[in-house]
């Protein structure tokens, strides 16, 4: 006797495949993230929900995107994100940027010598983001991280990234110790950072600025994987002025930037 309540196949399948392609698609969230993002002609946009008092404040961002907002009230906002976010009124569905691979990527602009981040098990979304603003401050081609064991690309970290996810590339590979590698033959020079380490950021850099150069952070407390240590050509730490020498790794990964930028 058949299962009264066992779904057909065709049902299932169909289901599956919505599952799927929700989990293609993120929201965005806060007005700097959305406006940059309706801004962004790169980025495929889905669907659009907006305040009355948002909408005003977009206004010039979604007439350029010709998308039509659906509007809200403030009090009953739709919740299609976590209802602790702070979503200032605006909420963007769009997909994930593709930003191709990581040799093109990692290929400078043969004007200034490039400068990469690569995070190992760097999870908090709030980091990733920060990193993000900061590596677009300061030149870098893309920030790299593992598809495991990092932070996915989510709305907190859009909204952190005030904007800079729009235009900062940020790739995931399959294996971090394998990137290093391929950046190793293409001549970058690889820096882990490390606070035991000997030497300092400037120290090592001393006669290499010219240098393509990749910057490694770990996440906090455990730091680095011995096996990316190990894959790193050199270990370094960022120079400080007392007892105390640890820093969040998102300013870690600012002051380490602008302590390897290249000359010129």
């Amino acid at each position: 006797m058949k299962n009264p309540t066992k779904k057909p196949k065709w049902v299932v399948e169909k289901e599956q495949g919505k599952k799927a392609e929700a989990a293609q698609t993120l929201w965005l969230f806060g007005l700097h993230a959305v406006r940059d993002a309706l801004l962004n002609p790169k980025r495929e946009k889905l669907r659009l929900i907006t305040t009355l008092n948002a909408r005003a404040k977009l206004e010039d961002a979604i007439v350029a995107s010709g998308m039509e907002p659906e509007m809200a009230d403030p009090r009953k906002f739709p919740a299609v994100i976590d209802p602790g976010s702070v979503h200032q009124g605006a909420v963007l569905e769009v997909r994930s940027l593709d930003w191709g691979d990581l040799e093109s990527l990692a290929m400078g602009d043969g004007v200034h010598a490039p400068r990469l981040i690569l995070l190992d098990r760097v999870t908090d979304p709030h980091n990733v983001g920060a990193i993000l603003r900061s590596a677009e401050v300061f030149g870098a081609r893309a920030v790299i991280a593992p598809r495991h064991h990092s932070a996915p690309e989510t709305g907190a970290l859009a909204k952190t990234a005030s904007g800079a996810l729009e235009r900062q590339p940020y790739v995931q590979v399959r294996n971090l110790s394998d990137a290093i590698v391929q950046l190793q033959g293409m001549g970058y020079l690889v820096l882990g950072l490390d606070g035991e380490a000997e030497q300092t950021i400037e120290a090592a850099m001393e006669g290499r600025r010219d240098r393509a150069v990749a910057l490694v952070l770990g996440a906090e407390g455990p730091g680095l994987r011995a096996k990316t240590r190990e894959t790193c050509d050199a270990l370094v730490k960022i120079r400080y002025f007392s007892g105390f020498g640890s820093l969040n790794v998102s300013n870690a990964a600012a002051v380490a930037l602008y302590a390897s930028q290249a000359e010129g």
